[in-house]
């Protein structure tokens, strides 16, 4: 069997971990393998065109559009990445967390709060946090840039490509390139858009800018357009505690003064070299021992919490379910609620919360909640667990 046929096997098994209940999904999987022979005859015969894709606005955590790619195209955005992610990987400095085997915002937590702790010894110095955001970061992302970046890694590691180097490159310039605000449905209401920052559409975004949020291939696009920043703060200007997670960064340092005085080198660089901006209302610094808060939680000396957006979505979810179980009939749904409920359990005992999942777990179920669940306390941890039947 070619070798491109079995990895795009691999890639449709990848592609589908996640996205099993999608419409565009479910009817590929209905003949999967008939439908991966088509796509692979497509590629070989250069016949393949990326597919019609959905738009739609979210508003949880913060309002957002996203552009979710057909589910064809999704598998050739995990064969795409399966191929040419170990390139780009090698190159990649250890401090940057997003879309990275073994890293994510726990880990990005973890190594700040270490900085922190190393950089002023455990609290008794003094040390500084500076933290910056991009303004509108993928919606400006440049093309060319982008292009030239990969295209340029990509060619010097030719030889050691196991793939189809025409073909691959190919597709990562298809994919860079296409237009997705040509050939698209929308889902949801026209309404959706209003109050969206302008930089945050890719409908307003400027000629030959902008990817897609929602597709793989642009959250390892996105690692490799700055990676040669992070080589920028960690080379040249030495900053030995520096993390990013996409377009969100921290420095810490014992300087005060020196870091003030970054901030315009930073700027200057990202302007000059990657057409991005620093957003001038994100700009956070501080003593480190007054804590902050990043990627979902907050640091302060000695103990992490989660932040109140998690947790009054927690509180939002014990409401949803505790009108449901009012009614003492949820066995259709008892699996999916306990999955919910013990994964935001599951986030939260990561961070210094024991008091809180007590309260949670004792105090905020109806009464009816407990004929269908208990608290398993045998566990490392509590978690609830299906009531079994007498």
């Amino acid at each position: 069997m070619d070798q491109l046929l079995i990895d795009l096997f691999f890639a449709y098994f990848s592609a589908r971990k996640n996205k099993r209940n999608t419409i565009s999904a479910l009817e590929f999987e209905l003949n999967y393998e008939r439908e991966i022979l088509k796509l692979y005859q497509e590629l070989k015969d250069g016949s393949y065109k990326i597919s019609k894709s959905i738009v739609f606005v979210i508003f949880d955590p913060v309002q957002r559009e996203i552009i979710a790619s057909s589910f064809r195209d999704r598998i050739i955005h995990h064969l795409v990445f399966n191929y040419i992610n170990p390139i780009f990987e090698a190159s990649f400095i250890y401090d940057s967390y997003s879309c990275r085997k073994d890293r994510g915002t726990l880990f990005g937590i973890k190594r700040i709060n270490k900085f922190i702790r190393s950089c002023s010894d455990n609290y008794k110095k003094e040390a500084y946090i500076l933290k910056l955001d991009i303004s509108g970061y993928f919606m400006n992302i440049n093309k060319e840039i982008l292009w030239n970046k990969i295209e340029k890694i990509l060619l010097k590691n030719k030889n050691k490509c196991n793939f189809d180097f025409s073909l691959i490159t190919s597709l990562v310039r298809r994919i860079i390139f296409h237009n997705y605000t040509k050939n698209y449905s929308i889902r949801g209401k026209k309404s959706d858009w209003d109050g969206l920052p302008k930089n945050k559409s890719l409908f307003l975004a400027e000629e030959n800018k902008g990817l897609p949020i929602g597709n793989l291939t642009s959250q390892l696009f996105s690692n490799i357009y700055l990676n040669s920043f992070d080589n920028f703060i960690k080379r040249n200007l030495k900053f030995k505690y520096y993390g990013r997670y996409v377009d969100d960064f921290i420095i810490i340092h014992k300087d005060k003064e020196f870091l003030k005085e970054v901030v315009k080198v930073i700027k200057k660089y990202l302007e000059v070299n990657l057409n991005l901006k620093i957003n001038n209302k994100k700009i956070y610094f501080q003593e480190c021992y007054k804590g902050f808060k990043f990627l979902g939680a907050i640091v302060k000396p000695f103990r992490v919490y989660i932040n109140n957006r998690t947790k009054n979505n927690f509180y939002i979810k014990i409401g949803e379910i505790n009108n449901i179980v009012k009614n003492n009939d949820i066995s259709v749904k008892k699996n999916m609620i306990l999955s919910s409920l013990n994964s935001y359990l599951g986030i939260m005992k990561h961070y210094n919360t024991y008091n809180l999942r007590k309260k949670i777990l004792t105090t905020k179920f109806h009464i009816n909640f407990f004929n269908f669940f208990e608290i398993d306390k045998n566990r490392e941890d509590c978690y609830l667990k299906i009531v079994k039947k007498q």
